[in-house]
């Protein structure tokens, strides 16, 4: 088939080097506009623009699906299928109804649940023990189209988001590659979605990865796994901005001490009080500075041991 790929970030790109590796033809790829980071607000180009460009596909990258210009360059294209991970725009009817196939999406939720922008952030922040990759046939909706295919997968005890994102990448890469195969032969068995089942995980803004230790302890380390490594969870200890990476809940260890107050620090990271317990961060990261061992850093800061999260 010949594809138009649209996506955007890290999470995008497992799908666009299997379409590659594939006897699918990738004809052009569409992705967001680069972005000025870091210190020096350089502009950067998305992940799928890199590995586009070094596959030596054409790149475009519209400010807006809504003009016609996308349209029309679509047509000339011709494709036989879209197929969209994470671009982060809406696509208009003009363009869904475009290819012989649709346009189909890679969700990194068991749709219904958690659509929207951030489904991998929800499933873990939610304390599921369970999430997956759904590919749909899209509509004009926010993920509503019909289901051509479900893979599950367990979320470890321990997970973070970085690495149930890498997963879910190439589960989800894999079920695409099956589903165009279905669609191809004929034999694709569209389902419906119950939307009285529906939930949603809106965009994360970085304010959301601000950690409250007066909450139960498993909610605490869930919501640190949940923003890890990005936008990286953080709270503040003696007026210093903290981002917090790597956690596990120590159910029944509450000490009595008040929630936020960092009760021992060892090897293995360091312990806080929560609401029904502790929680114990293996890494942390200061305001302009690097990750390190938590142990390292508060060797190096000492004083902030005196000093309670909040």
């Amino acid at each position: 088939m010949k594809v138009v790929f649209m996506g955007t970030p890290d999470f995008a790109v497992s799908t666009l080097r299997a379409l590659l590796r594939s006897e699918h033809t990738v004809e052009a790829v569409f992705t967001r506009a680069d972005t000025p980071k870091n210190r020096g607000m350089k502009l950067l180009p998305p992940p799928v623009k890199v590995a586009a460009l070094e596959a030596g596909l054409p790149v475009y990258q519209p400010k807006t699906l809504r003009d016609g210009e996308a349209l029309r360059v679509l047509q000339d294209i011709s494709p036989d299928v879209i197929v969209v991970a994470a671009y982060g725009r809406m696509l208009p009817a003009d363009i869904l109804a475009l290819p012989r196939y649709g346009c189909v999406n890679v969700h990194a939720s068991l749709l219904p649940a958690y659509r929207g922008a951030s489904p991998i952030n929800a499933a873990i922040l939610h304390g599921d023990v369970e999430t997956g990759v759904t590919i749909m046939q899209m509509d004009e909706g926010m993920d509503t189209g019909d289901m051509l295919m479900s893979v599950a997968t367990p979320i470890g005890p321990a997970e973070s988001y970085g690495q149930l994102q890498e997963r879910l990448a190439g589960i989800g890469a894999d079920a695409l590659l099956s589903a165009l195969t279905d669609l191809e032969k004929g034999c694709a068995k569209p389902c419906r979605q119950d939307d009285a089942k529906a939930s949603y995980a809106p965009l994360i803004q970085t304010k959301d990865a601000q950690i409250d230790f007066s909450a139960p302890c498993r909610d605490a380390a869930c919501a640190i796994r949940a923003y890890d490594p990005a936008p990286g969870a953080f709270a503040f200890l003696g007026g210093d901005k903290l981002k917090l990476f790597g956690a596990q809940a120590l159910d029944g260890e509450s000490t009595g001490a008040p929630a936020g107050a960092v009760i021992c620090v060892d090897g293995k990271g360091a312990v806080v009080q929560c609401a029904d317990g502790c929680v114990r961060i293996a890494s942390v990261q200061g305001a302009g500075g690097k990750k390190m061992p938590a142990d390292a850093f508060f060797r190096g800061h000492s004083a902030l041991l005196r000093q309670r999260f909040c």
